[in-house]
């Protein structure tokens, strides 16, 4: 299943920006920048959500074939 190893590809990419933010944090990198990259990854977290998270009838849309 490709879609999985997409997703799981961008969780990994989320979680390395909150380390990226961290670390230029305590480096005292630009602060723009830093928050930049933490929106980043909630905008990436929340797009793997919508896609794995099932809706009410109980299918995710990840699990749905494509047409």
């Amino acid at each position: 299943m490709a879609s999985g190893t997409v997703l799981s590809i961008v969780m990994l990419a989320a979680m390395a920006m909150v380390v990226g933010a961290g670390f230029l944090w305590r480096r005292r990198g630009p602060s723009k920048q830093v928050w930049l990259m933490l929106v980043l990854a909630v905008v990436l977290a929340a797009n793997v959500a919508i896609w794995v998270v099932p809706s009410p009838d109980g299918t995710a849309p990840v699990e749905q074939e494509l047409k």
